[in-house]
């Protein structure tokens, strides 16, 4: 018998502007148990990312542009 895991789910706060990841529960709002903040991690890896890109990325939301980021190397 195999076990599906739940899918890891990522979001901010809206009432502390942290990143947090985890499970939610079956109603797709609730946190599970074991969520921890991510907050920097999850930006520096998206700096990285970005940084890597060589250019400004183009986030999507439902299809559309939403986001413009860019990074600025601040040790160069």
């Amino acid at each position: 018998m195999s076990r599906v895991m739940p899918a890891l789910h990522v979001a901010t706060s809206p009432l502390t502007n942290r990143i947090f990841a985890g499970r939610v529960l079956a109603d797709g709002r609730t946190w599970g148990a074991g969520r921890a903040d991510v907050t920097g991690a999850a930006c520096g890896a998206v700096a990285e990312h970005i940084a890597a890109a060589g250019a400004p990325v183009v986030v999507m939301r439902n299809g559309v542009p939403k986001w413009e980021l860019s990074v600025r190397d601040l040790e160069t």
